[in-house]
C-alpha cells in the first residue's frame, strides 16, 4: 500500500536547515505523532495505490495474460485554495499527477472508506497483510479517511486504530532494514539494491509504487527473514514510532 498527498507543511524548526535535519532525525516518537497530526488533520490525501497478491506475491490476473494493480485518485484535494507544499506538488505534477482532472473527476474520499470498509480489506481487526514502506503518514491518512475524523490526539490511541483496521499483520519495511546492514535509503534505493525493477509506472505514483513496495519486501524476505518468524519481531512497528509500554508511549 502507498499513498500520495501533498507534502509536509509543519516541521521543527530552528532556523538552519542543517540543524533541523538533526532535529527531526532525532525526534522521539511522541514528537513525530504530534507533527504527523498537524499536517493530516489540514491536508487532504491525493492517491492510494493497492497491489493485491497471494502469500507468494503472486498478482490477480482475472483469467488473462495481465496482471493488475489499482490506483485511486481523489478529488477532495483543490490546489487552488488548499494547503500543500510547494516543492511536493511540483515533484507530483511532474510524475504525472494531473490535479485538475482530479478534481473534475476524481474519486470522493468518503466513497471509497464505504467501499473500501465493504470490501473485508480494513475492518474487524483485518486479517489481510499488509506491506508498506515509511508508513506512518500512509495509515494516518487512510485512517483519517475511514473514520471520517481527525486524528486522535495521542500516538497510542493511533496504534490502536492501526490495529483495528489494518489488523496486526502490518510490516514497515523501513523498520525492518534496521536489522540489513546492507540495506539503506528511500524506497528506489532499497529495490535497486536488492536488485528489484519498477514494473509499471513511476515513482511518486501510489500504485506503481505499491508494486514495487510489495516485489522489494518479498525480495527482502527470501534474503533476509525467511528463517524466522517475522510476525513476532516486526509486525505492527511503524518507522519513527516506534512504541514500548515501560515507556509510558502507550
Amino acid at each position: 500500500m502507498d499513498t500520495e498527498f501533498p507534502g509536509v507543511i509543519y516541521r521543527p524548526t530552528t532556523g538552519n536547515p542543517i540543524a533541523d535535519k538533526t532535529l527531526i532525525r532525532h525526534q522521539s516518537p511522541l514528537d513525530r505523532y504530534f507533527y504527523l497530526k498537524e499536517n493530516v488533520d489540514v491536508l487532504k490525501l491525493i492517491q492510494v495505490g493497492l497491489t493485491l497478491s497471494d502469500a507468494d506475491g503472486n498478482l490477480p490476473d482475472f483469467g488473462t495474460d495481465t496482471c493488475y494493480i489499482w490506483e485511486f485518485n481523489f478529488r477532495d484535494f483543490d490546489i487552488t485554495k488548499d494547503y500543500y507544499d510547494v516543492d511536493s506538488i511540483i515533484l507530483l505534477k511532474k510524475q504525472g499527477i494531473d490535479f485538475e482532472k482530479n478534481r473534475e473527476m476524481g474519486i470522493d474520499s468518503e466513497e471509497f472508506a464505504y467501499l473500501l470498509l465493504l470490501s473485508g480489506l480494513v475492518g474487524n481487526y483485518s486479517f489481510v497483510t499488509w506491506i508498506t514502506f515509511h508508513s506512518g503518514y500512509d495509515f494516518a491518512y487512510l485512517i483519517k479517511v475511514l473514520t471520517g475524523r481527525l486524528l486522535p490526539d495521542h500516538l497510542g490511541d493511533f496504534m490502536e486504530l492501526v490495529n483495528v483496521f489494518f489488523g496486526s499483520r502490518v510490516y514497515d519495511i523501513k523498520y525492518m532494514m534496521k536489522f540489513c546492514n546492507c540495506l539503506y535509503g528511500g524506497l528506489e534505493r532499497v529495490a535497486k539494491t536488492l536488485e528489484v525493477d519498477r514494473e509499471a509506472g513511476k515513482c511518486h505514483q501510489a500504485g506503481s509504487d505499491s508494486l514495487l513496495t510489495l516485489k522489494t519486501f518479498m525480495k527482502m524476505y527470501s534474503k533476509f527473514f525467511s528463517h524466522e518468524n517475522i510476525h513476532q519481531r516486526y509486525s505492527g512497528i511503524l518507522y519513527g514510532f516506534e512504541v514500548r509500554e515501560k515507556d509510558g508511549e502507550i
